[in-house]
């Protein structure tokens, strides 16, 4: 089960993908599924029958964006969350091996093409909801219990390094 929260620049990220979708890639390859079509016996034709293809998998994922788009909550900053890991924390920890981990806590629809994003619902999230700096989250694994310490909370993104 998907937890229905988005942040705000999750949520425009999926609505710009909409805009294009719908705005400028569907009207493209219709018109390249028309031009194919034009052509006489579609049965033996690849170009129609590749963009045909192309056209049902724009319109199943402009279908899922709509309804997802609907259904989704957006969760924006408040100050009240400082000092807490809440949903849109940036978060650093830290495990007794030394091993550190930095990524932000997010909505499922977030963390795909992203590294540094997890999802709300794993259980790393989960194990670190609440958590203060200093604290230990006991995460459950597959291999057993992980025991983490938070280093660091924010919710404005890391700022990268400057080289000079």
């Amino acid at each position: 089960m998907k937890t229905n929260l988005i942040t705000r620049e999750g949520f425009d990220k999926l609505n710009a993908e909409l805009n294009h979708l719908w705005r400028e890639y569907r009207p493209e390859i219709t018109k390249k599924v028309a031009w194919a079509a034009s052509l006489g016996d579609r049965s033996e034709n690849a170009d129609y029958k590749e963009n045909k293809r192309l056209l049902r998998q724009i319109d199943s994922r402009v279908r899922f964006l709509r309804k997802r788009i609907e259904a989704v909550k957006i969760v924006e900053y408040s100050p009240q969350q400082d000092g807490k890991i809440f949903f849109g924390a940036w978060v650093q920890i830290e495990n007794d091996a030394g091993d550190k981990k930095s990524f932000r806590i997010v909505g499922p629809d977030e963390i795909y093409g992203r590294n540094d994003y997890i999802s709300i619902d794993s259980p790393m999230a989960r194990a670190l909801l609440k958590k203060e700096v200093d604290d230990e989250a006991v995460v459950k694994t597959p291999t057993g219990e992980q025991v983490w310490y938070v280093n660091s909370i924010s919710y404005q993104p890391p700022k990268a390094d400057k080289k000079i």
